[in-house]
């Protein structure tokens, strides 16, 4: 998706002197071993964080799943301030590395915390009254171990993927090296959440995290070494600068009338110099007009030499419109976060639930309780195999077109649903059997109960996910192309966030969930979802009604592709 915004004015900031002969396949090496390295380290810290504080840190298990949500909020939240600081000031090269660094420093202080006694409470049974709680110091060694990691992250997981495309001049190279660069993303956290993840249910804390922290340090070193060999590209401004100067314009025009003709508006094409060509555009459109003051030309605007005199009292008619198009979008793009709020909350209770049941496949091997969020990668890669080689397919046969951006995101609204519901028949079958079964701490049910219920969302989230980055590249205009991509980051984010929210509300609210989970009702909790999750689809299917697509010519094109 990022393929085309690097291929616009971003390079044209090329330092042609110096770079001329740099990027192509050759950086190809250096950036995908440096995402293995990193994706790796942030899985191996990341994925188990809940069994790490519930058994080694003491935290109470509800304690430790709001948590464990926080710091994948930040996870998904950062990368767009690393994206911002990158295009504004720094560019991706220094942003990577000095992320890359916080990282290391992250991983370092926690792995520190499983090799010393003095940084960890005293051990005891799990779920035991006498547990001792860690001290104000050990938490803040541990916070201050994870709040650099998620740092790290935020500078590296959407930088890097555009400093790679940016070595590339065709779209067609740009292309391949994303398809390996979200393969070895997937790969490499398949990898933690079970290789990583075993090592240190199974052998030990401080092996699996030593491990991360070598995976971090060879993707640091690794990315250094190539630098002579990258072409870079230099910071060019962010686009939210120019959103955040369309409304202070318009603030400050808002008593401003507006005009009907087309040379009173400021356009792109007259600030390239290009007069004839913007006398001649259209003026802005009718919807949202209040902000079409921020294009209306006034006196003392422009200078002589028709450059911008206030660049906070003037902006061009595209800007404007960019803006709207967002504005127009956001009702639509809200309805995503009560999807990835459930999932959100499922991945963490789920680890809760595993804690309690029979692990073992076979004599000898115990699936680690961190692990269980691998069955939904899984199925989500199986998933978009599927349906981009035959679902899609038949689709088009039998409809003449292939499914809109809508249609998809429809689908995995109703997978999500579906989903919680049977969570929450899984877990009424949990609790039953616990009831029978008190005096026992791990319930006699096999934990691969919890199978169907995370292999339906991976199925949703390969409909939903895709589709959502489909529409916002559809729909987003072209100076806002990497801003689509980070708008699926952003609603992730705040699910993670509001799903700690609604956790603790039902925590506060209610008896479902205490330390203990055999003496609550989970269930509850996932039927409440599956209300909310009903409502969140009636409100997509009214934005979907009042909706209008800003490019519906993208699929009038992809309907002749398929007649054809």
């Amino acid at each position: 998706m990022e393929a085309s915004v690097v291929s616009g004015d971003g390079e044209a900031q090329v330092i042609q002197s110096s770079t001329a002969k740099r990027g192509g396949w050759i950086t190809f090496p250096f950036i995908i071993a440096t995402m293995g390295g990193l994706s790796l380290a942030c899985g191996g810290w990341t994925m188990n964080l809940m069994v790490y504080l519930i058994e080694e840190f003491n935290v109470k298990s509800i304690d430790a799943a709001q948590i464990f949500n926080i710091v994948n909020g930040c996870t998904a939240l950062f990368p767009i301030l690393g994206a911002i600081v990158a295009d504004s000031f720094l560019g991706c090269f220094s942003v990577i590395w000095i992320s890359s660094l916080f990282s290391l420093l992250g991983v370092v202080l926690i792995t520190v915390t499983s090799t010393h006694d003095s940084l960890r409470p005293p051990h005891c049974e799990t779920g035991s009254s006498l547990c001792k709680s860690p001290s104000p110091f050990q938490l803040s060694i541990l916070y201050s171990g994870l709040a650099l990691g998620c740092l790290g992250v935020g500078g590296t997981r959407y930088t890097l993927g555009t400093m790679g495309a940016n070595q590339f001049d065709t779209s067609k190279n740009q292309g391949s090296f994303f398809n390996w660069y979200f393969f070895t993303l997937y790969v490499s956290t398949m990898v933690s959440v079970t290789a990583l993840v075993y090592i240190e249910d199974s052998v030990s804390w401080v092996l699996g995290f030593g491990l991360s922290v070598l995976a971090n340090l060879l993707g640091l070193i690794i990315f250094v070494l190539g630098n002579r060999f990258y072409r870079h590209v230099e910071a060019n401004g962010s686009p939210f600068t120019g959103l955040a100067r369309v409304i202070v314009a318009a603030i400050r025009k808002r008593k401003a009338f507006l005009s009907t003709k087309p040379e009173d508006y400021y356009y792109q094409d007259e600030q390239l110099g290009g007069v004839e060509k913007a006398a001649a555009a259209l003026v802005p459109t009718k919807s949202l007009k209040f902000l079409n003051t921020a294009a209306l030309k006034s006196e003392g605007d422009i200078k002589s030499d028709g450059s911008l005199a206030k660049p906070w009292r003037l902006c061009t008619v595209e800007q404007v419109e960019d803006l709207k198009a967002l504005i127009k979008i956001m009702p639509l793009w809200s309805t995503g976060i009560f999807v990835a709020t459930p999932i959100a909350i499922q991945g963490s209770l789920v680890v809760l639930q595993a804690l309690t049941m029979d692990r073992h496949i076979g004599p000898h091997f115990q699936i680690p309780a961190g692990s269980m969020v691998v069955f939904i990668f899984i199925f989500t890669a199986a998933s978009l195999t599927l349906i981009d080689r035959f679902l899609y397919p038949t689709w088009k046969k039998l409809s003449g077109h292939p499914p809109t951006p809508l249609q998809r995101i429809a689908v995995g609204h109703v997978l999500n649903v579906l989903s919680m519901a049977v969570s929450a028949m899984v877990e009424s079958k949990r609790l039953n059997t616990a009831k029978s079964h008190q005096k026992d701490s791990i319930v006699p049910i096999s934990v691969i109960w919890l199978m169907p219920p995370l292999a339906i969302v991976g199925v949703g989230e390969a409909f939903h996910f895709p589709g959502q980055v489909s529409l916002y590249y559809q729909e987003f205009p072209a100076s806002l192309k990497t801003t689509a991509t980070a708008m699926v980051s952003l609603f992730i984010g705040i699910a993670y966030y509001l799903s700690t929210a609604i956790v603790d509300s039902a925590r506060r609210m209610t008896s479902w969930l205490p330390d203990d989970i055999n003496h609550g009702r989970l269930d509850n909790v996932y039927w409440v979802i599956v209300v909310l999750g009903i409502l969140n689809f009636t409100y997509f299917l009214v934005c979907c009604y009042f909706y209008e697509y800003q490019n519906p010519h993208i699929e009038v094109e992809d309907s002749s592709k398929s007649e054809k």
